[in-house]
């Protein structure tokens, strides 16, 4: 930056300008949304474990095994939502319909991949991944059956989470912000309650698919609502 010179338009001094209102805005548009999802994951997962200790220690080791193993075809796919924002935010802005479009597509199949090859190698595997944490047997086994139930969301949590990052992407920060409350506090946090009264353990287990389920539900029902036009099917004209 000393190197620039004066003629640079990046500079530590505040005269060189302050930021104006409409790109305050714009960050908080896309941060809230991200800043909301990440306090309301980590708030789930601690009522998780608060409502699976109930069940006695070797539940809670065993859950708490499938909650990190569950973290890597997670992480993948957060990873490549984080990927598209700045493809899809360019390209919708400088109305460039077609890659617009590429990099969607791309990135939801690519993140549906991931989901459908981890759910494949985590049924086949289970007690295996669970040993790389613990060599208990009883522990293992439990963590084996928790993690081939809740592997059965990593597609449905993918889209969630695809759909929060699109909508920040594309300047529709409060559908964002919505569709992440949504998820956790309409969703997610009460199945675990109201499946947990209904069916015990095995129904906190049950509670990620059951929830996500009604998430993408909703997700979907957002995205043909409040998609822009560039983003629609493109209407063939009369000859």
């Amino acid at each position: 930056m000393a190197r620039s010179g004066k003629g640079s338009i990046v500079a530590f001094s505040p005269r060189a300008g302050m930021p104006g209102r409409e790109s305050v805005k714009g960050v908080f548009t896309v941060g809230l949304p991200s800043a909301v999802t990440t306090f309301l994951f980590d708030l789930d997962y601690i009522v998780l474990d608060k409502l699976m200790v109930s069940y006695g220690n070797l539940a809670l080791a065993a859950i708490g095994i499938v909650l990190k193993v569950e973290r890597f075809p997670l992480n993948v796919g957060v990873g490549i939502c984080q990927g598209m924002m700045p493809l899809v935010g360019y390209n919708y802005s400088a109305g460039n319909r077609g890659r617009l479009r590429g990099a969607v597509h791309m990135s939801l199949g690519v993140g549906l991949a991931v989901a459908a090859a981890s759910i494949a190698l985590y049924e086949l595997f289970a007690p295996e991944l669970a040993r790389v944490f613990i060599g208990d047997p009883e522990t293992t086994a439990l963590a084996a059956s928790f993690l081939r139930v809740r592997v059965l969301a990593t597609p449905l949590m993918f889209i969630s989470f695809f759909t929060v990052y699109l909508f920040q992407a594309l300047g529709r920060g409060g559908v964002a912000t919505a569709l992440g409350i949504m998820r956790w506090l309409g969703f997610n946090i009460p199945m675990l309650y109201i499946l947990n009264s209904l069916f015990g353990m095995q129904g906190l287990v049950w509670s990620q698919v059951t929830a996500d389920s009604l998430n993408v539900a909703l997700s979907l029902l957002a995205y043909f609502r409040f998609r822009p036009e560039a983003l629609r099917p493109e209407r063939l004209e009369p000859r």
